[in-house]
């Protein structure tokens, strides 16, 4: 057979799912992904997973510490972050469309741990052959192989990182879904102290803040999704929670969109949606930070409530216009990506401005107020 011919008969005769675990670090991922690979396995099921902790190298999430912001831009730490989960999605669709060349990383990888990815290989089984194996593969009249799932351990924060692995199910006609592993952040800090090579706390502290977990209700593309609760053990009947949704997208691999205008149309609802939501949580925090420095300074009850509805106010207005400005911003080519985090920031330093003016509009200083709660 030629290389195409294998595509084809690799599509044929093997069904496979692509499983997203996310959550925090220390959530309990990896525990369950052990897990759901020993349950699969006594199905006759096979399955691989694919760490992203052991593919990018550690340096990628370093961040370097410089006195002028300027000289490095904190966007050329996350641009390069990202390339390296691109380049583990490279491997990921390298596995899913050039079975007999798995062995080989695609050539434009950035930085991935090839030592790594050839154990990976290794434990991956296609079409009842080793990957890389030079047997012909079966015909598909014959008996189909054991179901194949692919299980991305990763945090998986933001609903785009997921997305992204949506969109490569559905370009190659396999199954998708996703398990968010919910853990109290406290738990995941003392579980991580527990580790050979722990995470600095504030790290995982910040990443509770970021995380947006599946939302079937927003997001159509996330109805196959299931939450487990991993602040005690897997219990059987969660792994066969798990096993079900998965069963389920094997059932049912994704269609590639022929016409992609609508579905543009609701990525870019989607981006917008998602800036909105972290613009929002931020000028919570930013509210409610000085909410309780006013309140430190003995603000009376009736001058708290003005102020609280002020901010509320303003915080309502400028969300609608930032919803406004980012859609129309938005690149309509298809290619084109979105910082959402550095448009997030931005966005932030425009309302923490307008909420310096309420302060400084509707309050008098502070040492005014002092003043004339010792005069009465």
């Amino acid at each position: 057979m030629d290389l195409n011919e294998d595509r084809v008969v690799f599509a044929m005769c093997t069904r496979i799912c692509l499983c997203v675990l996310c959550g925090l670090p220390a959530a309990g991922k990896s525990t369950l992904a052990q897990a759901v690979t020993s349950h699969t396995a006594q199905r006759g099921w096979r399955s691989v997973v694919i760490s992203y902790d052991d593919l990018i190298p550690g340096e990628a999430f370093n961040v370097e510490e410089v006195e002028d912001e300027e000289d490095i831009p904190r966007s050329q730490t996350q641009t390069k972050w990202k390339l390296h989960r691109q380049a583990v999605l490279q491997c990921v669709e390298q596995f899913l469309q050039s079975p007999p060349e798995l062995g080989q990383l695609p050539p434009s990888i950035y930085q991935i741990n090839s030592d790594a990815w050839s154990r990976l290989l290794h434990a991956a089984q296609v079409c009842g052959t080793s990957v890389g194996s030079s047997q012909v593969y079966p015909s598909p009249l014959a008996r189909p192989p054991p179901p194949l799932v692919i299980l991305l351990d990763d945090n998986f924060y933001y609903p785009s990182m997921r997305y992204e692995v949506y969109q490569l199910a559905r370009k190659h006609s396999v199954g998708f879904c996703q398990v968010y592993i919910h853990c109290p952040v406290e738990l995941c800090v003392r579980r991580n102290q527990l580790r050979p090579q722990p995470l600095p706390s504030n790290v995982i502290v910040e990443m509770a803040k970021r995380m947006e977990p599946p939302n079937p209700q927003r997001n159509t593309w996330e109805q196959n999704s299931v939450t487990l609760d991993s602040k005690d053990h897997f219990t059987v009947e969660y792994i066969q929670r798990l096993v079900k949704v998965i069963s389920t997208a094997l059932e049912n691999p994704l269609s590639p969109v022929l016409d992609n205008t609508e579905q543009k149309e609701a990525d870019r609802q989607r981006c917008v949606s998602s800036v909105v939501h972290q613009a929002d949580q931020a000028c919570r925090r930013l509210v409610s930070q000085a909410m309780q420095g006013a309140r430190e300074h003995h603000l009376p009850p009736e001058r708290m409530r003005s102020l609280a509805a002020h901010f509320n106010e303003s915080k309502i207005r400028f969300l609608q216009d930032l919803r406004k400005q980012v859609l129309h911003s938005l690149p309509l080519t298809q290619g084109e990506s979105v910082d959402v985090e550095r448009v997030v920031n931005r966005a932030v330093d425009v309302f923490n401005k307008e909420k310096q003016e309420i302060i400084e509009r509707d309050l008098p200083p502070y040492d005014i107020i002092h003043d004339t709660e010792n005069e009465g």
